[in-house]
């Protein structure tokens, strides 16, 4: 098949079907806007795995998903979409680059989601963005933003209840959305949610258990993403 895209994290293949294709996740972890990186083994298995399940629970939710089917330990079917260059993180907690900006205190937990919308784009490191960017750059309608950041309080609402639920704290999240191939029109949640596009901790312990562990250098990277990933099985399959 032919690589139609290789990202920090997953590849993109095309298939015999025009509206199809195949995503592959990598062990590749990389920070900084790549300037740390590394093979972590099993990663790619684990994300795959944990992005299904939620997949699944969202789809169950109303939300759409590119995912059709599932193919292995680390690839899966996805719908062909053109991915919308806005980066939607919505913050339930204060932490990372939010504290930095705001002096708030990493941890001080929000009293309403706060939503930002940053520029995808790797040689530029993904700057934090407005609205006006957006318009100016010619990136989404405003009927698309006013779409991605209802999709993403729809999305924080379910995940955040679900994953209290099992005892971890949804600090902060990532999305990425993209329209639906071939007229482009309709916008659905594309990439993943792994602990590499979340801020996972432990609500009693209050332990990391996502990127912030590569990151930092906390160490028990891959095993904090199992946990994550044996608590989210056990409470979806269960």
């Amino acid at each position: 098949m032919k690589l139609l895209y290789e990202g920090k994290a997953k590849r993109l293949f095309e298939t015999e079907r025009p509206d199809e294709l195949l995503m592959e996740f990598k062990d590749d972890a990389t920070a900084f806007n790549g300037e740390k990186k590394e093979q972590l083994e099993n990663k790619g298995r684990v994300n795959k795995k944990l992005s299904l399940l939620l997949y699944n629970l969202l789809e169950k939710e109303g939300i759409k998903t590119h995912f059709i089917r599932d193919v292995d330990e680390i690839n899966m079917i996805v719908k062909r979409v053109e991915i919308i260059l806005v980066e939607v993180v919505t913050r339930n907690v204060v932490a990372g680059s939010l504290a930095k900006r705001t002096g708030l205190k990493e941890g001080h937990v929000l009293t309403e989601p706060i939503v930002e919308t940053y520029y995808k784009d790797d040689s530029l490191g993904d700057p934090l963005i407005n609205s006006d960017h957006i318009r100016v750059l010619k990136l989404a309608s405003e009927d698309e933003v006013n779409e991605l950041k209802r999709q993403s309080l729809t999305i924080n609402k379910d995940l955040t209840a679900f994953f209290t639920s099992i005892g971890i704290q949804l600090v902060d999240f990532k999305l990425e959305f993209g329209r639906v191939y071939p007229d482009f029109k309709e916008v659905i949640l594309a990439d993943e949610i792994s602990p590499d596009t979340c801020r996972f901790w432990d609500i009693e312990t209050g332990e990391k258990m996502d990127k912030d562990r590569f990151r930092r250098d906390l160490g028990d990277v891959i095993e904090s993403y199992e946990q994550v990933l044996t608590r989210v099985e056990d409470a979806v399959l269960h």
